[in-house]
């Protein structure tokens, strides 16, 4: 009923850029956070950057200064602007919110993952 659709990723080069989105999708009300999460090989499933519906954002320690989340609300679309991209940025990226839903209820989704790879 609710999806997450991803899309964005790639191969880049080091130091290169990707731009990543995220489009929701279904009888949503409204989504107040939506978050990026990455897992690279043999690592835990990270929390990369978080935005509320009102613009506020914070970002792992690893990438501040080179990502950017964003989104429009209107589309309720998420953006993660990816800069300066290190081969340790390699990973699945997933897109992840909670939407409230018409019958008051919200629920945990998430997006298929999109692969980004960073080459030395």
């Amino acid at each position: 009923q609710v999806q997450l659709v991803e899309s964005g990723g790639g191969l880049v080069q080091a130091g290169g850029s990707l731009r990543l989105s995220c489009a929701a999708s279904g009888t949503i009300v409204s989504i107040d956070v939506m978050d990026w999460y990455r897992q690279a090989p043999g690592k835990q499933r990270e929390l990369v950057a978080v935005i509320t519906s009102g613009g506020r954002t914070n970002y792992a320690d690893s990438v501040k200064g080179r990502f950017a989340i964003s989104r429009d609300n209107t589309k309720n679309t998420m953006y993660l602007q990816m800069n300066s991209l290190k081969p340790e940025d390699t990973a699945v990226y997933y897109c992840h919110s909670t939407p409230k839903l018409p019958d008051g209820r919200m629920y945990s989704y998430w997006g298929q993952g999109t692969q980004v790879t960073v080459s030395a």
